[in-house]
């Protein structure tokens, strides 16, 4: 049985897109049959996995309004054992036409049980809010990762995700866990850096991935070529950060690097 993890945080500009893409598809890489579900209406994840995005081409629009099944919308990709459910413009208008349906916050569940169970992983990445998209992926998810910037105010927008989590454990999804959360932008050279570290570790503890994501000119020019930073530049530190989360995160959950041939 899969397990289902949505990437969140409110906050934009943390690192959430890159590192749903990158978790994905270094998964993918190791072994792991993955589905990447991108529910922002950016659609920056479809971008960066290297599919163009249409209004034409079926995707989570389609899922959440359209009562499309699962199997119509997700779409492979050039990363062998990486399928995607895409995002288009038409996701903007989404939070208010899912208002008027009923069980508004179960739709993405519900579609979740027809899952295709050759899936190893699911991952959401949600809009940078917590409307009704980023509740939707929630009640659908085993757990949660959450990539933290490591700034003066990462710590304040930490606080109203935790409080949106604890309601949704409450109301829609009482198994929902902290799955663990990531550095990204890391700069040890900074005080400021070490000390946002250091105050999220006394919050969580071992939940805080031991690999934190640095800085990297690569790591953020890669989504404009449509590719993950293993295609684009497999020997960048960003590349090689990642490497080291996909393991870190495999080890915690008691798995290993599967033999593949690509």
């Amino acid at each position: 049985m899969s397990k289902t993890i949505a990437i969140a945080n409110q906050k934009g500009g943390v690192g959430k897109t890159t590192t749903a893409i990158h978790l994905c598809a270094g998964l993918a890489l190791s072994g792991y049959r993955t589905l990447l579900i991108d529910m922002d209406p950016q659609h920056n994840a479809t971008a960066g996995i290297g599919v163009t995005a249409s209004e034409e081409r079926p995707g989570i629009y389609d899922l959440l309004i359209n009562d499309s099944p699962l199997h119509e919308v997700s779409h492979k990709t050039t990363y062998e054992r990486l399928d995607v459910v895409t995002s288009d413009v038409r996701l903007h208008g989404a939070e208010i036409e899912l208002v008027s349906k009923i069980a508004r916050e179960h739709i993405l569940a519900q579609a979740l049980k027809s899952l295709d169970s050759g899936y190893d992983f699911v991952f959401m990445d949600c809009p940078p809010s917590l409307g009704l998209l980023t509740l939707n992926a929630l009640t659908a998810a085993n757990s949660v990762i959450v990539p933290m910037q490591c700034e003066y105010f990462a710590l304040e927008g930490l606080a109203h995700l935790m409080k949106t989590v604890k309601l949704v454990q409450r109301h829609l999804n009482p198994g929902l866990q902290i799955e663990g959360v990531v550095l990204t932008m890391f700069d040890g050279r900074l005080n400021l850096s070490k000390q946002v570290a250091d105050e999220i570790a006394q919050v969580f503890g071992s939940r805080v991935y031991k690999t934190a994501v640095a800085r990297n000119v690569r790591l953020s020019e890669a989504p404009s070529y449509g590719q993950p930073v293993y295609s684009y530049d497999p020997s960048s530190r960003g590349a090689q950060n990642y490497r080291e989360l996909t393991l870190e995160f495999l080890t915690a959950q008691g798995l290993s690097v599967r033999e593949t041939n690509g």
